[in-house]
């Protein structure tokens, strides 16, 4: 266990009505201490006896939360210097009251209940976060995921975009769904989890994201429209710059948090682009290069199984670390957050009676969010310790979901090999 010297060095004051005891300068009640270390505490007295005293005063010092503090050792300071040395040990992250209690002969000459140490939680680094990029897995996976989203737009129809603007039911659902319906999920789970307020806070961040990961992907394998998948996709995106605080300025005020939240528009853009351009490519090839075309579509399928796989297993290499540390409650969390969101999702559609497609590919967007995205809201909305704790809930939710949409696709196709549909 690492050894910590917490110097809290008292400035005497001059007024009479000042206290005897005091931790610190007197500017502040509360001092953070790191959990599971050992330290020193100086807290320094004015009081010098009276004509009677006979002995040395004492100091008794009491943790009211010894779980989170304790108090090993108390010694008075040597060489005529006015105060003791309080040797304390910190155990799991919390808030821990402190009692003081200064005694001349047995006597109470003051007690203090005022001060407190925070004891904050070690910063855990996250290898995943600094070298995301340099994964190995997703330099080979670039090549196929720009091919395959060309593929996407030769897949796109311009008959169903034109639908899409003359009865947008469907993208409107998937809105409602993410932005209000999802949000207000998450915080009624964090609340019946009993969940510790930054993985509350991640969690909720997490359920007001857009649909992302690969939606459209579920869509193409799952039979649903693709056509839609994309138009939601990119909607939502767009439409989560404005939502995303909205809903944080409801749920954060609920949780206590920090009102600023830093929406990373440049994300947004970037997740835009890296949607748009090879897509708007697929679009152009359709219509100039229609063998080309054809090709593409022929390779869409095995290409999306193959990036589902790919993704799968860099989700999981991503996640390993974040995963073995999260508590049941997360990953509990995690788990009910897709599966909560399909089934929102099917129903929402199911009730305007859309379309069997429809009604999946609404599913699949209410039910896969981008958690990249809500990742990177965290890392730039809190301060490190609290955003790595809040990022333990958008990994988790995406193993979660990548686990159960690959768990649909292949009950799918094993359901279709069984039982093909009839011909024409």
């Amino acid at each position: 266990m690492a050894s910590w010297l917490l110097l809290l060095l008292l400035v005497g004051g001059s007024c009479v009505e000042a206290p005897y005891l005091s931790v610190g300068d007197g500017s502040t009640l509360e001092f953070e201490f790191p959990e599971r270390s050992r330290g020193i505490m100086v807290v320094s007295s004015r009081y010098g006896g009276n004509s009677t005293s006979t002995g040395q005063p004492q100091l008794r010092v009491a943790s009211l939360a010894p779980d989170v503090l304790a108090v090993e050792n108390i010694s008075a300071l040597c060489c005529g210097a006015s105060g003791f040395l309080v040797a304390i040990r910190s155990g799991p992250a919390g808030l821990a009251p402190l009692q003081l209690r200064l005694l001349d002969r047995q006597h109470l000459v003051e007690e203090r209940c005022d001060y407190r140490v925070r004891v904050a939680a070690a910063v855990v680094p996250v290898p995943a976060l600094g070298h995301f990029s340099e994964n190995p897995v997703l330099y080979a996976l670039l090549p196929l995921i720009f091919l395959n989203k060309c593929a996407f737009g030769c897949k796109v129809e311009a008959e169903a975009l034109r639908g899409l603007a003359r009865r947008p039911q469907p993208v409107l659902l998937g809105i409602v769904g993410q932005f209000v319906a999802m949000p207000l999920y998450g915080y009624l789970l964090s609340w019946a989890l009993a969940l510790p307020q930054g993985l509350a806070l991640g969690l909720v961040i997490t359920c007001s994201s857009p649909g992302g990961g690969g939606g459209y992907l579920y869509s193409l394998l799952l039979g649903g429209d693709v056509t839609l998948a994309i138009s939601m996709t990119l909607l939502s995106t767009v439409a989560a710059a404005g939502l995303m605080p909205l809903s944080w300025a409801l749920y954060g005020r609920l949780l206590s948090a920090p009102p600023g939240l830093h929406v990373p528009v440049g994300k947004i853009l970037g997740t835009l682009l890296f949607i748009a351009a090879p897509i708007s490519t697929g679009i152009v090839i359709k219509c100039k290069l229609p063998r080309v075309a054809r090709l593409l579509l022929l390779l869409l399928k095995p290409f999306s199984f193959l990036l589902l796989l790919g993704g799968l297993a860099m989700a999981y290499h991503m996640g390993a670390v974040i995963l073995a540390e999260a508590q049941a409650p997360v990953v509990l969390a995690g788990l009910t957050v897709p599966a909560v969101g399909l089934l929102l999702g099917y129903g929402l559609a199911a009730g305007l009676g859309l379309p069997g497609p429809h009604r999946r590919t609404v599913a699949i967007e209410v039910g896969v969010q981008n958690s990249l995205l809500a990742l990177a809201v965290l890392q730039l909305s809190f301060r490190r310790r609290q955003a790595d704790m809040a990022s333990q809930a958008p990994f988790v939710v995406a193993l979660s979901g990548t686990s159960e949409m690959m768990v649909l696709v292949l009950g799918n196709l094993l359901y279709q090999r069984l039982w093909p549909p009839p011909g024409p």
